[in-house]
């Protein structure tokens, strides 16, 4: 009965961190959800540990537009690496000074307060997560939006040309490694914005220029693209518009009211 009451007053207290939004975990269950996911990623208050959820997809899915050897090494190296490193981090680390939970939500609502291993990691851990979700193989018919989505996005921006080069400028002139986004902010008004290394829209901190629900996802550290593009980054933002997942943006922007 204790660890129930602990469980109940402890998704209470998730419930409340994120007002007039969702928490940063039922945006990962809404995208996993819609990419047809095992929801293995998420770690409990009484212990656990976070865990690499696998792909959806083969790693060839992408092809030609992302390469198998880049998703390969992207998935399997790297977001294991935020994994593993973020399991080590929390071995470390006073819980307590962010709730008692090493929850999505408790670390991102207290991003200013963690050490760097476990902010970089936290944030590497969950933004890759929404990542795999927000690509889908072309055939599927991911370059084909429409919806709600597309309607905000054609009244906001003008057009959905326009939203690509004007998220692709977000992409293209973030300086060094990075993330670039749409984002659903608490007014329901979309906004594109990007962050430097692992940071992303749901961390409360003042360097997070746009926050909000994220709708659309782009990695633009180099380990995302250098084996295929190089140095070409505008080729690798060209690439990834035939194989968004518009169905999970859809749905991560369905979410919030």
């Amino acid at each position: 009965m204790e660890k129930e009451n602990s469980r109940r007053d402890f998704l209470i207290k998730s419930a409340a961190l994120v007002i007039g939004s969702i928490t940063a975990s039922s945006i990962l269950n809404k995208a996993f959800a819609s990419g047809n996911f095992a929801e293995t990623i998420f770690i409990e208050p009484d212990g656990g540990k976070f865990t690499l959820p696998a792909l959806p997809y083969g790693y060839d899915a992408l092809e030609p537009h992302i390469d198998k050897m880049t998703m390969e090494i992207h998935h399997d190296k790297h977001h294991q690496a935020y994994v593993t490193n973020l399991n080590k981090a929390l071995e470390t680390f006073d819980v307590s000074t962010i709730g008692g939970s090493p929850t999505f939500e408790n670390m991102f609502n207290n991003a200013g307060k963690l050490p760097p291993a476990l902010r970089n990691n936290g944030g590497g851990h969950y933004n890759h997560s929404l990542f795999w979700t927000l690509m889908t193989p072309p055939k599927a018919g991911a370059a084909a939006p429409s919806g709600k989505l597309t309607d905000a996005i054609t009244k906001t921006f003008g057009s959905m040309d326009e939203f690509k080069k004007q998220f692709g400028d977000a992409a293209t002139k973030r300086f060094g490694s990075g993330w670039a986004w749409l984002v659903k902010t608490s007014d329901g008004k979309l906004v594109i914005g990007s962050t430097a290394n692992q940071d992303n829209p749901l961390m409360n901190l003042d360097s997070v220029e746009v926050k909000g629900t994220p709708v659309l996802a782009l990695d633009v550290w180099e380990h995302a693209y250098y084996l295929k593009n190089q140095n070409r980054r505008a080729d690798y933002i060209a690439s990834f518009w035939n194989v968004v997942n518009w169905e999970t943006a859809e749905s991560l922007y369905a979410a919030t009211k």
